[in-house]
């Protein structure tokens, strides 16, 4: 089993919907995301999937969130920002167009985001 990391970073402001504490106002973050692929599988290349084309997957799922009020944005206008559903939101944005690309050779295994440099939230299927 083979697998790729790339990181990503972007900031933004956020908000927690019924949450009490210092995380219920508004604040931001620079947010570091590392998306991780793994497949059985290296291409004719001997690559699993050039991290050039898994960072052009990521930048604008990344665009879109930086420098926003993630509460703002879609599907966030309705779904808390969370950490945890923050990395989902990576997870499935990324397995979509990778499945596409790949067709099924290579998946995500997991999106791991960091709030700060101490605190992250991993998603994986």
């Amino acid at each position: 089993m083979f697998e790729v990391t790339v990181e990503a970073g972007f900031s933004s402001g956020h908000y927690l919907r019924n949450y009490q504490g210092k995380c219920e106002n508004p604040h931001g973050h620079n947010y570091k995301i590392f998306v991780t692929l793994i497949g059985e599988e290296l291409d004719e290349t001997g690559l699993l999937l050039d991290f050039k084309l898994l960072k052009h997957l990521l930048r604008p799922v990344v665009d879109y969130l930086d420098h926003q009020m993630i509460n703002e944005l879609k599907p966030f206008d309705e779904l808390n920002p969370s950490a945890e559903n923050l990395a989902r939101y990576f997870y499935q944005q990324t397995a979509q167009q990778l499945s596409d690309m790949t067709a099924g050779r290579v998946r995500v295994k997991d999106a791991t985001i960091y709030e700060t440099d101490s605190s992250f939230a991993r998603y994986y299927e």
